[in-house]
């Protein structure tokens, strides 16, 4: 027992520790703001998208349907984003809007901040196929479904009387996934990889080197981000919608990979602990988008966050790692 708390600790108080240098040096104002932004820059501009091309260049691939984990971890997904939605709406009285920004807010995972450094530091390069089939699919799907949904839910506000363009709402999608860089790295090194080019020399070496910066500065910037977000307004919904976001949809992801499908241990455990990561980003990214829903995003993006440190201790010890 002992020894499996020690391997928790090794694996989790990194992690949230060089997340709390980062909320530390900006909430002392030991770094500015704009530090803060320039680092988050290098990650999601650089050193992420070039661990994912070598990661994806390199990495050993099983003979294993992604099927049934994309349909294990989007069902957790979906039943973790209705029930949000409807309690928003049905307990707190607000309107379609809130209740999309409330699903986001509880369904999409911080996989590649929060996950990505995790899932290396637990399990290695061996946990990185079934970790990026999540990252991969994840944004194009959320970004897909909120926008609609959110376009929806302003002619059920009575806020845009217009019709709905499925035509527009692809097209500005996909403009932005081919723009995204962690969407770019995935392409090339799945394209890499199947032209059989060779990951060796000088190139490889500079690859190596600036991935290697990827998770520790994703972690210290996602810690300074938080400053940013903060607590505002009415609590309970944000501590209600995190506990959907690491506890609720987690556990539906478990029991659909582990007693549905049956996959492999391994991509159980990732998968499961990808679900189980605090509220990303994009849920604030998205509520500034249409304007809505601000504090909903802002305190389960804040509150996950910090309640994670005990939940992810948690889901690890059910998985045995």
């Amino acid at each position: 027992m002992s020894d499996t708390l020690l391997q928790i600790a090794y694996i989790v108080l990194p992690v949230f520790g060089l997340m709390g240098l980062g909320l530390g040096s900006a909430w002392t104002g030991y770094l500015s703001e704009s530090v803060g932004e320039a680092l988050g820059d290098f990650v999601f501009l650089v050193a992420l998208p070039l661990l994912l091309f070598r990661t994806l260049a390199t990495a050993e691939m099983p003979d294993q349907s992604p099927w049934p984990l994309w349909i294990s971890y989007f069902g957790g997904l979906a039943v973790a984003w209705i029930v949000a939605d409807q309690m928003i709406r049905r307990m707190f009285g607000r309107d379609f809007k809130a209740g999309v920004i409330a699903g986001v807010s509880a369904g999409f995972s911080n996989a590649v901040l929060f996950g990505v450094p995790l899932v290396f530091t637990a399990f290695g390069e061996a946990g990185a196929v079934p970790l990026l089939l999540v990252v991969a699919v994840q944004l194009p799907v959320m970004m897909t479904v909120g926008t609609i949904l959110i376009e929806q839910a302003a002619r059920r506000d009575g806020s845009h009387m217009g019709p709905i363009s499925l035509r527009s709402i692809a097209g500005s999608v996909a403009y932005n996934l081919i723009r995204n860089p962690l969407i770019i790295g995935v392409l090339a090194g799945l394209a890499w990889r199947f032209a059989a080019f060779p990951y060796d020399g000088i190139p490889a070496v500079i690859v190596d080197r600036l991935s290697a910066a990827a998770l520790p500065c994703a972690l210290f910037a996602l810690g300074m981000s938080l400053r940013r977000y903060g607590i505002r307004g009415h609590v309970l919904p944000g501590v209600l919608l995190a506990g959907l976001k690491l506890i609720v949809m987690p556990a539906i992801v478990w029991l659909l990979v582990a007693k549905v499908f049956g996959l492999p241990p391994l991509w159980t455990t990732v998968v499961t602990v990808v679900s189980a990561c605090p509220t990303g980003v994009n849920a604030w990214l998205i509520a500034n988008r249409f304007r809505t829903g601000h504090a909903i995003a802002a305190n389960t993006i804040s509150i996950s966050a910090a309640a994670s440190l005990l939940t992810m201790s948690f889901w690890l010890a059910v998985l045995g790692v």
